[in-house]
């Protein structure tokens, strides 16, 4: 459903109104320290890929006079707050008609009186060049920590969709005309107008009172959450923030689906993105990197047959220089042990996802990780889930039943090994007392 885009200004002032933007966004950025701005929720940026790829990206290819509007669950609160949205992988100028920030309600609905227009350099519109970000204006809003925000982007006119979220686990709609003020979409058709990618939106940022720290998670589907319960925020970065957030501590969650350390595939390679979606995030001092599971797995199967797999002296390697580029920026970095993966996604494309060797692999990063002293601390995922009978295997109350991915309960268990003062030192004392609790 197109129609024609009759308010398209000028190609020039268009321009000039992208130079703007993006100049705006460095300044933002830029005084986040002093504004004790802090991330406080994420969806890492990914090129979206063809039709012949494996899976399907589950959005339109263009949008073109509709409205999309996408739902998360920020880690801290506060009083102003901010939005990110991010033409990353756009070849064209991505040109933004208007954009609210609401409390959402049930089916997409949101609380009328809760609704603000966001504003970009004062104006309600704005062109983001392509590969930039847009930082927008701050919102005066109150929001506890660990609640939800609806985030409606409208478009005015012909858009392709080249820059996404793929696996938001959280759904999404994207609804006919500007319907960015309504309070309940006008849903012709759910199982055509919700999905769970994320067209655009990168971060919501807010101020707190006191300087605050976040913690960046790294890492591939286990971390984005592939088979979390939906619109339940039950990836295990959400709960280690509801551990963290009382503690004025933020938890973003850069995962990606299909994510590598060294390699393209369902997004950039780990070293390619680490800037973006983890050192330049505002307040970020830690970040767990949980990644390395595809790069040995990947090669020989349907996602590539003829692809080679990378050596342990090239994974060591890749791993040595993210923590020499985060320790160049005063960045904590901790890593995380490879899960147990025996018997992975049976009865799919990519039931060969296991091998014996591969796992051999995995076993000797693992001792890497624990033992090799490169990683300011370890956090020990695959002793936590798994089978003390198969320890190759995930335990049955862990597993999601793809024997990949964990499950609420495996989320859980991920979120509760981790030891908050290995993460951040200063809560030592915090960590102790929540082990006596529990």
């Amino acid at each position: 459903m197109h129609c024609e885009f009759k308010d398209m200004k000028p190609l020039t002032k268009a321009l000039s109104t992208a130079t703007l933007v993006f100049a705006t966004g460095i300044t933002a950025h830029a005084a986040s320290d002093a504004s004790a701005w802090v991330a406080s929720w994420t969806a890492a940026p990914q090129p979206v890929w063809s039709a012949d790829f494996l899976f399907p990206t589950n959005v339109p290819a263009e949008l073109n006079h509709q409205t999309v509007r996408q739902t998360a669950r920020i880690s801290l609160g506060g009083k102003r707050l901010r939005v990110v949205l991010s033409n990353s992988y756009g070849k064209q100028p991505l040109v933004l008609g208007k954009a609210t920030v609401a409390t959402p309600a049930e089916g997409g609905s949101v609380v009328a009186s809760s609704v603000r227009t966001l504003t970009f350099d004062g104006s309600e519109s704005a062109t983001i060049l392509p590969g930039a970000s847009l930082v927008s204006d701050p919102v005066a809003m109150t929001v506890p920590a660990l609640s939800q925000l609806a985030v409606s982007l409208y478009v005015p006119g012909p858009t392709p969709v080249a820059s996404f979220h793929w696996d938001g686990r959280q759904t999404s709609w994207i609804v006919e005309g500007d319907q960015t003020a309504a309070q309940k979409l006008r849903v012709q058709n759910p199982e055509t107008q919700s999905t769970t990618a994320r067209p655009w939106l990168a971060g919501i940022q807010v101020e707190s009172e006191q300087p605050a720290r976040a913690v960046a998670v790294l890492g591939d589907s286990i971390t984005d959450g592939a088979t979390a319960s939906l619109d339940k925020d039950t990836r295990w970065p959400d709960l280690l923030a509801a551990r963290l957030a009382p503690h004025g501590v933020s938890v973003i969650n850069a995962g990606i689906s299909g994510a590598r350390l060294l390699a393209d595939g369902m997004g950039v390679n780990a070293l390619a993105r680490l800037d973006r979606d983890v050192l330049s995030q505002p307040g970020v001092r830690s970040v767990i990197v949980l990644l390395g599971i595809n790069d040995i797995s990947w090669a020989g199967t349907a996602f590539g047959r003829d692809a080679q797999r990378p050596t342990f002296a090239a994974l060591t390697a890749g791993y040595r220089q993210l923590i020499t580029q985060a320790h160049s920026r005063g960045v904590r970095v901790i890593g995380g042990t490879l899960t147990p993966f025996e018997g992975a996604l049976p009865g799919t494309p990519l039931d060969d996802y296991y091998q014996p060797d591969k796992n051999a692999l995995r076993e000797q990063v693992n001792e890497w990780i624990r033992h090799s002293g490169a990683f300011d601390a370890v956090i020990d995922f695959d002793a936590a889930l798994r089978d003390p009978a198969h320890p190759h295997k995930m335990a049955q109350t862990f597993d999601s039943g793809d024997h990949l991915h964990p499950g609420d309960e495996g989320n859980r268990a991920m979120a509760d090994v981790v030891n908050l003062g290995d993460v951040l030192p200063g809560l030592n004392s915090v960590s102790m007392k929540e082990n006596v609790r529990n």
